[in-house]
């Protein structure tokens, strides 16, 4: 049975607003969260994923009553991801109506938190949010923390095998290089990832025309995450929908209000 691909608007939000820029830099206004998360529900996306990109950097919890606000008004599974450091973070975030969460800083900072948060919860709530940008790696790409602005030195092929055998359910692979451009995702990353991923793969940076999304999903992707063409309306859910039906894939079909 071939599983259908799932498309994920992404709200990338900081102090109650969702941003977006190039790289994580030069943030720009894109609306409210809940709003916009209440709009792709009935646009026909298959999943939400809402990132407090400034929880990591700046010391804070995520904003529990905006996740609250934004879970009351989706019927679909919604990630939360920003600021997560232990399980009682992840308790939290589930009882304000989070279906998954998503972890970064603190997992490279303790990697038995992945372990930790499986064994309690489940792999099936738990998404690794990988970072990734060129260096020099064994791979050629090194994870990256707090949003982006601090290298770890990781190879990120190395990162994810040893982050599926600990637990993670999934995988949200961004790549910092791409982040925001509408150039692409980068293709090179997605090949040299998938063969040591062994959960399912989301496709994150740089997704500008209707044929990358296609092109991500070619290079090994199970799901693809967007947000400027989105969030400034460049595509709708149902135009990627149709576009990758009309290409053979398998999709959920969009309902269009």
């Amino acid at each position: 049975m071939t599983l259908s691909v799932r498309i994920i608007p992404c709200l990338d939000v900081t102090d109650g607003r969702v941003v977006k820029g190039i790289n994580f830099t030069n943030l720009v206004d894109a609306g409210d969260p809940v709003e916009m998360a209440a709009l792709y529900d009935l646009e026909g996306a298959d999943e939400l994923t809402f990132l407090d990109i400034s929880a990591s950097s700046s010391g804070r919890e995520t904003t529990l009553d905006i996740v609250r606000k934004t879970a009351e008004q989706v019927f679909i599974p919604l990630t939360v991801g920003g600021g997560i450091r232990s399980v009682g973070d992840v308790d939290q975030l589930l009882r304000a109506g989070a279906d998954k969460i998503s972890i970064n800083t603190a997992a490279i900072a303790r990697p038995e938190l992945i372990a930790e948060i499986a064994d309690k919860f489940g792999s099936q709530v738990l998404v690794l949010s990988v970072d990734a940008r060129q260096a020099n790696t064994d791979s050629g790409f090194e994870v990256t923390t707090h949003g982006g602005r601090e290298g770890t030195g990781i190879d990120a092929l190395h990162w994810v095998e040893k982050a599926c055998q600990l637990g993670v359910g999934e995988i949200l692979l961004n790549s910092m290089d791409a982040d925001g451009t509408r150039a692409g995702y980068d293709i090179g990353m997605i090949r040299a990832i998938r063969p040591v991923a062994s959960v399912p793969l989301i496709a994150s940076g740089g997704a500008g025309t209707l044929a990358d999304f296609a092109s991500a999903l070619d290079a090994g992707a199970d799901a693809l995450l967007a947000a400027s063409v989105f969030h400034f309306g460049i595509h709708r859910i149902g135009d990627v929908k149709g576009y990758l039906k009309g290409a053979g894939y398998s999709i959920r079909e969009a309902s269009i209000q």
